[in-house]
């Protein structure tokens, strides 16, 4: 008897499925509802796992149920059973039409907003019935979604919260940091700037204590400044850069900006010298993972779409 036979006369899906579901509740009564069944039908799943693999899964007390620690490692595995075979139905589907499929994609950067939004328009013209979830969130939100496999990917820096073993990292480039000004700025037309002197100028800057507010205090600290009173606090990207507009604002910006999803020509980047980290930027997915076809596809776009940033690496 073959091990997969073995492991299919102890272990069935549907028992598996309401083990989950009993978690997730916290009780077989709420579960019971979810799965539209009776109790009874619940606890003899329950039983019929444990006899199956000789342990207890579930610790029950007035609070409600919680996994044994068996039970959790039998979580672990259901979790990616389903999404595998989540993963091979989708895989079904493309093979049957290639140009359609769903993809969920992470970003906790604001910075790489306009890199994602150039592969999706890229890859939407060669599949135009292709889905793209976007998902902007906090790192520890994605972290937690990504282990839980809710989504297929996560646009993020190298390092910070997806440095466990769990999850695979490719760098697709580093970005730069630029001071950024509309191009009817007065500043436009200087040569030669030193940060110094546009400290008092209108600034449009991100929170102080935000990712990219935290290497911006660097580079004013660097040049022995402190970060500067600005006039407009925001961590949304999209709106600093839109005020440049208005010939007053200054702010500091990735230089992709600037490149993605296509070049701006009412910005222009001032001549001054920034002490600033490069941040590499890449996708992280997980290890153990198949990724479906239409993820594949997406990662593929972001490496042609990542190509000019790359080659200026070092």
């Amino acid at each position: 008897m073959q091990l997969s036979d073995r492991i299919g006369r102890r272990l069935k899906l549907q028992d598996l499925h309401i083990l989950m579901t009993v978690v997730q509740a916290g009780s077989m009564g709420k579960a019971a509802d979810r799965l539209n069944t009776v109790q009874p039908s619940v606890s003899r799943s329950i039983a019929e796992l444990e006899h199956a693999l000789g342990v207890r899964l579930l610790e029950r007390h007035r609070q409600g149920i919680e996994p044994t620690e068996y039970g959790r490692a039998l979580l672990d595995c259901g979790v990616a059973v389903f999404d595998e075979l989540r993963q091979g139905v989708k895989k079904i589907e493309f093979l049957a039409d290639p140009a359609a499929g769903e993809v969920w994609i992470g970003n906790s950067l604001t910075s790489a907003a306009s890199f994602v939004a150039a592969v999706i328009d890229r890859l939407s013209r060669r599949a135009p019935r292709i889905v793209f979830h976007l998902v902007p969130a906090s790192a520890d939100t994605l972290h937690h979604d990504l282990g839980e496999r809710k989504i297929d990917l996560v646009i993020a820096r190298k390092g910070g919260l997806f440095t466990d073993e769990q999850f695979g990292y490719e760098s697709l480039y580093d970005d730069s940091y630029v001071v950024l000004a509309g191009v009817q700025n007065p500043w436009a037309r200087r040569r030669r700037i030193k940060l110094a002197e546009l400290v008092n100028e209108p600034w449009a800057l991100p929170p102080p204590d935000s990712v990219l507010g935290l290497v911006a205090m660097e580079a004013f600290r660097a040049c022995g400044l402190d970060y500067p009173r600005a006039t407009v606090v925001s961590d949304f990207a999209e709106a600093r850069v839109s005020l440049l507009t208005s010939e007053r604002f200054l702010t500091i910006s990735p230089a992709s900006t600037l490149k993605f999803p296509s070049r701006r020509p009412e910005l222009k980047v001032l001549p001054v010298e920034l002490s600033m980290a490069r941040m590499p930027v890449g996708i992280v997915t997980v290890k153990t993972r198949t990724l479906n076809p239409v993820a594949k596809l997406f990662i593929e776009c972001a490496r042609e779409v990542a190509k000019p940033l790359a080659k200026r690496k070092g």
